[in-house]
């Protein structure tokens, strides 16, 4: 029968992550749950979805969660009710007793509440991942590499390979993460300090992005194990499992040209919100475009909606080359490409008013190649 006593902010928090795995429409309603086993060296808590699990561990060793373990067991608990009543406790401490078989009462100062819970055997086994030889990166080039690619990926199901991030390794320590949804495409390449097995995998996008949110900047690195069609990213505290997607990622290398017609540096921020600027009124047009004119070295943005107006605006450049050229794009998919890019100034790149053009930051970090790739629009 579970009893332990322990700080409420440090257990809120904890399963606050943990919940980042539990979805309320789950088709399996034991997945709404979040499942809570107590042992002599500390707790642990798991949350799922079917497609992420999250199990986090909070030690009596750490000083700042004041755990006392009495005594040992597992219960499941509905996860958003459960943390509710947690957050609503008043005092500091918190006191957790089973009182009778999937029951317990929660003591936090003048307050008891009781809870019924569900046999934690009804949960489903998260399977095993081997854990020999990881793959060790440091937490903040991971998140990075996640940052600058992801948004590029699918939302839409009909092709589900691509609503991920395709990861691969190859010369045990060239690292190429690519995304793409047919329309843009992000690929970012690194060097890696450590050699690592080749892999060639794809991760769900909405996976990577939970793990940005759950593995905090204060978690310095991160190890990284695969099974058939699993993949694990396990720090001191946190194991976050993710299924990977299955099936051949397409071959992006090829959509990536090698001779431009114009090539123009702006300066990243101002063309940025100059584009946010003509969206306000793209959104209004029937095809949601933006039209750039690059013209006698000078640079311009245009849009015009009958129904709600015109931008016309002369963008600040630090470099033009090459011909003139009209080209129509959704603007949307620039802002968010130039998010991505941390450099002062971005090189774009174009061939002709049909054909993708690309962007790179001006100034590259050593070691480091990113590129992107945008699909123009064609209008009358």
């Amino acid at each position: 029968m579970i009893h332990f006593s322990i700080n409420k902010n440090l257990f809120l928090q904890t399963l606050n992550v943990t919940k980042r795995a539990i979805s309320h429409k789950n088709a399996i309603p034991i997945l709404s749950t979040v499942k809570i086993t107590v042992e002599e060296e500390g707790i642990t808590l798991i949350g799922s979805n079917g497609q992420i699990s999250i199990e986090n561990f909070i030690s009596i060793k750490d000083e700042n969660a004041g755990l006392l373990v009495s005594s040992s067991g597992s219960i499941l608990l509905e996860a958003t009710f459960f943390i509710n009543v947690v957050s609503s406790l008043p005092d500091i401490t918190l006191e957790f007793k089973e009182i009778e078989q999937n029951q317990i009462v929660l003591t936090s100062g003048k307050s008891e509440i009781t809870l019924k819970g569900k046999d934690a055997d009804q949960y489903p086994r998260i399977q095993e991942v081997p854990t020999s030889n990881p793959l060790i990166l440091e937490t903040s080039i991971l998140k990075n590499l996640i940052n600058q690619t992801a948004f590029a990926a699918s939302s839409q199901e009909s092709r589900p390979i691509l609503t991920g991030v395709h990861f691969v390794l190859t010369n045990h320590k060239e690292l190429k993460t690519v995304a793409t949804d047919s329309h843009r495409m992000s690929q970012k390449k690194i060097t890696l300090d450590k050699n690592g097995d080749n892999f060639d995998v794809v991760i769900p996008s909405r996976s990577l992005r939970e793990f940005s949110s759950v593995f905090t900047d204060d978690i310095e690195t991160v190890e990284i194990f695969f099974a058939n069609n699993q993949i694990l990213f396990r720090s001191e505290n946190i194991n976050f499992y993710t299924r990977l997607l299955e099936g051949s990622y397409p071959d992006t290398d090829r959509l990536i040209p090698s001779e431009f017609t114009n090539v123009v540096t702006f300066n990243t921020s101002d063309l940025r919100f100059a584009m946010e600027r003509a969206r306000l009124l793209s959104n209004a047009t029937q095809n949601g475009t933006v039209k750039l004119e690059i013209e006698k070295g000078l640079v311009s943005a245009h849009v015009n909606s009958p129904e709600v107006g015109r931008v016309n605006e002369e963008i600040e450049t630090e470099s033009v080359s090459g011909e003139d050229l009209t080209i129509s794009f959704n603007p949307t998919y620039l802002i968010e490409a130039l998010k991505a890019i941390t450099s002062e100034q971005v090189r774009i790149s174009f061939i002709s008013a049909v054909r993708p053009f690309t962007l790179v930051p001006a100034e590259g970090q050593e070691g480091e190649d990113f590129i992107q790739l945008i699909t123009p629009v064609r209008t009358n």
